[in-house]
């Protein structure tokens, strides 16, 4: 039996069923992608092809021999699905097709993950970008959220969901996307080089505080 995210595949029930996610960044994808997804699924008999809450296109149910040659044939990144590193960047239309976006959250996600996904650090770690104050993606519970305002990005940190779920604390606000994309810089570092153990960003603030971020953003 593979082990968890061995060839970037996830386990299932059944002891010789697997699912694997691969990287689609931001969730955007074109129909020559969707019909590949789907020509490989039928292919390999796959059980099902679900949307995951992180924007990522699942394919459930393969065989383990089949893994190698349907990651060949899809010729995708795999998804960073598990494991103690940035998951996928999660964000709404933004201004580039949401008549209420303030900022442009495709944009600045793309850039984020080009950068950062699968990036490890000590703990799991998420992202998410939001346009507007509507938080679509959820911002507030990720461990670094982005949201739109007029007068540019607000930035969160330490939010999570799970069995404990924390509300991210605000940051900073007003920074353009050049600013905001080095806050986000300062904080991973920061975290990367304090956390203890597998701690994620949220338990840290609870540890220290968030006054060390706010020094770190300055320094």
């Amino acid at each position: 039996m593979l082990k968890l995210g061995e060839k970037g595949v996830i386990p299932q029930n059944e002891t010789d069923s697997y699912a694997i996610a691969p990287h689609i960044p931001c969730g955007f994808v074109t129909p020559d992608l969707l019909r590949k997804i789907a020509d490989v699924s039928e292919k390999y008999n796959a059980k099902s092809v679900k949307i995951t809450g992180a924007a990522r296109i699942a394919i459930i149910g393969l065989k383990e021999d089949d893994i190698d040659s349907v990651w060949e044939e899809l010729g995708l990144e795999k998804g960073a699905a598990v494991g103690l590193c940035v998951r996928s960047i999660r964000t709404c239309p933004g201004t580039t097709y949401c008549r209420l976006g303030k900022q442009d959250s495709v944009g600045i996600g793309m850039k984020l993950d080009v950068k950062y996904h699968a990036f490890k650090l000590p703990g799991k770690f998420k992202m998410a970008v939001s346009g507007c104050k509507l938080s679509c993606s959820e911002s507030w519970v990720r461990d670094i959220g982005l949201i739109g305002d007029r007068d540019g990005w607000i930035i969160t940190i330490g939010g999570n969901v799970g069995s404990q779920p924390r509300i991210g604390k605000e940051l900073i606000s007003g920074l353009d996307d050049a600013a905001a994309l080095k806050v986000v810089d300062d904080v991973i570092n920061y975290y990367k080089e304090n956390a203890k153990g597998a701690e994620r960003l949220g338990k840290m603030i609870e540890r220290v505080g968030l006054e060390p971020f706010a020094e770190a953003i300055k320094r």
